[in-house]
């Protein structure tokens, strides 16, 4: 067992300390003036009483409130679904020599997860300084009711938490018994349980996520569940934002780290004496399981966040907000029931075609997994529409064609979860002739044609994402001109824009349609990832008479050789659909965020009735915005990268003067601890650095000018979603090109292998580290924002404009010394072995 201590420099606490009360200072000195202002705020508009029978009833006689409370229900069952595989897993075969190192990695995993922990609570605390001052201060609320805000801003930083560590935890028992499996020389049980343990991921993910949206929405007095909703997304934003950048550093300093080592020693892949590979196998579930996770988590609950701010802003009849609400909750409560049925019936049908087969692509059962998954939920959208919006009529007018409309968009968002995977799989597949072409480009050009042609199918890739996004959002938009533009508001003029807005937030909800499977899929990469490191670190091909053994205990005979095999061309598969959900979840955040920007417009135009010329090219803070944006992009892409590049500088450094090839057959645990010490400590200063200063950089952008804070975070949206798409998909054809070198043409330890290493360490930080961390730094952004600028326009009413420049300029001054440090502080420099550099974050 593994235990780190990680002590703390007294500076750093004093830092801290100083920057909350900079916070409250200015909260104390400038928030009262806000609260004589009427200004309306999103997060101050009442939710629609559900209960009430005289607004609207469904399926003949049945309010909207008790019909939601049967899906509390169903999530009890996704959540029973999901701990009936855990239980299956961890009864499934495991050699005890095995089971060993995956305790190893979980217990080095668990002892990440309390340091992140602490820090969360401390990041919290800076957020909670804001909120504590908008809702008392702005919105006057009793102290009561700011600390029940306050309470589910925790609890969305509890969830996302939580379903994090579950992660960890059923990953590091799958990953054995998968190593374990495949000893048999069957491929099928070798796919089956990754995919077990992603859908028991999944399915209690997405229970837990709506239980706890359906607990606001039935129990909270709805004067009050628009706030509650606004501090829970706040919270999942915050937890989602901080695990995703630092367990991404984390992952590619130690898995960095350990690849170098292949080229330096000629050592092969998990090389028990290599120090590293512990912390890799701990890195592959911070950044690959961890991560992904919480995001998750954070980027279905924001969307649904999103939507029902909308709907509240644009829609003024009561009544077609409780349709509209109770429509949306339904259909995600159906998705849950899809998500099982598709996942039961896939594995029945993978069962028939692949369990007696001596090989199989890896990919076929789980392509087939996302199409069923795809057309179950489409059905069961057209189905469920109609029976909640079928007879749908505003003012004695029928409107018999708005439920098919509504279905259809959502099928848009639905595709798009199908479609995606399907064309990042043409740039990232081992069977793509994209990354073929980096392996031929490796063979005369080394490694800097392999980068080079990474890059290209990066770029490409991004291209065409584009297309597919702009063409399924164009057909929301055409089909958003009908009945919902009919419905949604009285006033044609806005109703036709409200209906494309609200359309695209529809897509966003399709793209989550699939929720369960596409964490599943995207949580089958760790699982086969470290299911070879467990196989090489527990040397059971050295233990005495473990052939007979296993045959005594286990009942089968030990095939070594297609055991390796099989694990290698798993992990080829787990890459591809890590792959696959990065741009399902950036395309999510942006398309998603999207809406909740719309809905700060309706806002700040009040209902879009003024200050419409603000919202152009022709308005320079407008403007000016659009291009921060984009650099705030390009200076987290590098400081995400910086963190990990001096990272894995250390561990490489360390590494290689306490590696010992010739004395020992598997490494000390000091080292290792030491290795795990070094990525912790890297994370855990790249991770304050960046969002302290996005955190301060909210604050500034919102303070200089609320319609320059509206093009920065359109900038920010759409330039990260082009960034994130090409960072990820050239990383998959980079680590894609390494496993073809690997396993179809077994070069390991030649040049053309080194130069694969060589681009697969380019592209680490590229897929794992800065592109998905854009994702929830989005959100938060936006939803942090949102509250930011909402105290900017209430100053700014009270003609204080002096004061929203002077805050301005300070919380600038704190970002650019945040974004300073970033970089400045994280550089390389030489120091003697064993020196780390100190310093307040």
């Amino acid at each position: 067992m593994i235990f780190i201590n990680f002590a703390f420099v007294p500076a750093r606490w004093v830092v801290r300390c100083l920057l909350i009360m900079l916070l409250l200072a200015i909260g104390s000195g400038s928030l009262p003036a806000l609260a004589a202002t009427g200004h309306a705020s999103e997060a101050n508009l009442a939710l629609p009483e559900l209960s009430d029978v005289s607004l609207v009833t469904f399926l003949g006689g049945t309010s909207g409130w008790t019909l939601l409370s049967y899906g509390l229900w169903v999530c009890f069952g996704g959540l029973v679904f999901g701990a009936m595989i855990y239980r299956q897993i961890l009864r499934l075969p495991v050699h005890r020599s095995m089971a060993e190192v995956s305790e190893l990695i979980y217990e080095t995993c668990k002892t990440y997860m309390i340091t992140q922990g602490k820090f969360l609570l401390i990041l919290e605390a800076f957020t909670a300084v804001i909120m504590i001052g908008y809702f008392s201060f702005v919105q006057q609320l009793p102290v009561p009711d700011v600390g029940l805000i306050l309470a589910f801003s925790l609890v969305g930083i509890a969830g996302s938490f939580a379903v994090a560590w579950f992660g960890i935890r059923i990953n590091t028992l799958a990953n054995s018994r998968t190593a374990f499996a495949a000893l048999a020389g069957k491929p099928y049980a070798v796919y089956a349980i990754p995919i077990k343990s992603g859908i028991s991921i999944g399915m209690l993910l997405i229970s837990t996520e709506l239980l706890i949206m359906l607990c606001i929405l039935l129990f909270v007095p709805p004067a009050l569940a628009g706030k509650c909703f606004i501090g829970f997304a706040i919270g999942e934003s915050l937890g989602a934002a901080a695990l995703r950048i630092a367990g991404g550093i984390f992952t590619k300093i130690a898995d960095i780290g350990s690849d170098l080592m292949k080229i330096e020693f000629g050592i092969q892949e998990d090389d028990a004496r290599n120090p590293g590979v512990i912390a890799d196998c701990a890195g592959d579930n911070a950044g690959d399981s961890v991560g992904p996770t919480a995001d998750g988590f954070e980027t279905y609950g924001v969307t649904g966040v999103a939507l029902i701010s909308f709907i509240m802003l644009a829609v003024p009849e009561p009544s077609v907000q409780v349709q509209l609400l109770v429509w949306l909750f339904v259909m995600r409560v159906m998705m849950i029931v899809a998500s099982g049925i598709s996942y039961l019936g896939n594995q029945v049908l993978a069962q028939r075609l692949y369990g007696e087969k001596a090989r199989f692509n890896f990919e076929s059962p789980l392509t087939s997994l996302v199409w069923i998954t795809s057309f179950v939920s489409l059905i069961i959208t057209f189905i469920v529409s109609y029976l909640l919006m079928g007879n749908f009529a505003l003012a004695g007018k029928a409107y018999p064609n708005l439920w098919w409309q509504l279905s259809l968009i959502i099928t848009f968002g639905t595709l798009a979860g199908a479609i995606i995977p399907e064309v990042v799989k043409v740039f990232t597949s081992t069977t793509s002739a994209h990354v073929r072409e980096v392996v031929i480009a490796s063979k005369a050009g080394g490694a800097s044609l392999n980068i080079l042609s990474g890059l290209v199918a990066g770029y490409f890739s991004a291209f065409w994402i584009g297309v597919i996004i702009i063409g399924l959002m164009s057909g929301a938009y055409i089909v958003s001109q009908y009945d919902l533009t009919a419905v949604i508001n009285p006033d044609y003029t806005k109703a036709a824009m409200m209906a494309a807005v609200f359309s695209f937030g529809l897509v966003a909800f399709g793209f989550l349609g699939m929720g369960p499977v596409t964490i599943a899929v995207d949580s089958y990469g760790p699982v086969t990832d470290n299911a070879q490191s467990v196989y090489e670190l527990s040397m059971i091909e050295q233990l005495p008479s473990i052939e007979a053994e296993v045959k005594r205990d286990f009942g089968f005979d030990l095939n070594f050789r297609t055991a390796k095999f099989l694990l290698e061309e798993n992990d080829g598969a787990g890459n591809t659909f890590k792959a696959t959900a990065k741009p399902v979840l950036i395309g999510t955040a942006v398309v998603g965020a999207t809406t909740m920007v719309f809905s700060i417009v309706i806002l700040l135009t009040s209902g879009l009735t003024e200050n419409l010329d603000k919202l152009s090219l022709l308005h320079p803070p407008f403007l000016l915005g659009l291009v921060a944006g984009g650099a705030t992009i390009f200076w987290f892409s590098g400081a995400s990268t910086q963190a990990v590049s001096t990272g894995a500088y250390r561990a490489v450094e360390f590494i290689s003067t306490h590696i010992r090839l010739d004395e020992v057959v598997k490494a000390s645990q000091k080292d290792s601890k030491k290795v795990v010490e070094i990525c912790t400590i890297y994370a855990q200063k790249g991770m304050i650095n960046i969002f302290m200063a996005v955190f301060f950089g909210t604050l500034a952008c919102a303070f200089i000018e609320p319609f320059f804070f509206i093009g920065y975070l359109i900038s920010l949206a759409i330039i990260g979603l082009y960034q994130a798409v090409f960072m990820a998909n050239a990383g998959g054809a980079w680590d894609n090109a390494k496993k073809i070198v690997e396993t179809e043409m077994h070069a390991k330890g030649t040049d053309l292998h080194n130069a694969s290493v060589v681009g697969d360490t380019v592209g680490d930080p590229f897929k794992d580290t800065a592109s998905v961390a854009m994702n929830p730094i989005i959100k938060f952004t936006t939803l942090f924002g949102l509250l930011a600028v909402e105290m900017a326009v209430g100053l700014q009413a009270q003609g204080n404009q002096a004061l929203v420049l002077l805050l301005a300029a300070v919380f600038l001054a704190i970002n650019l010394v945040f974004v300073f440090r970033s970089f400045y502080c994280m550089r390389i420099v030489a120091k003697k072995e064993g020196q780390f550099t100190t310093y307040p974050f």
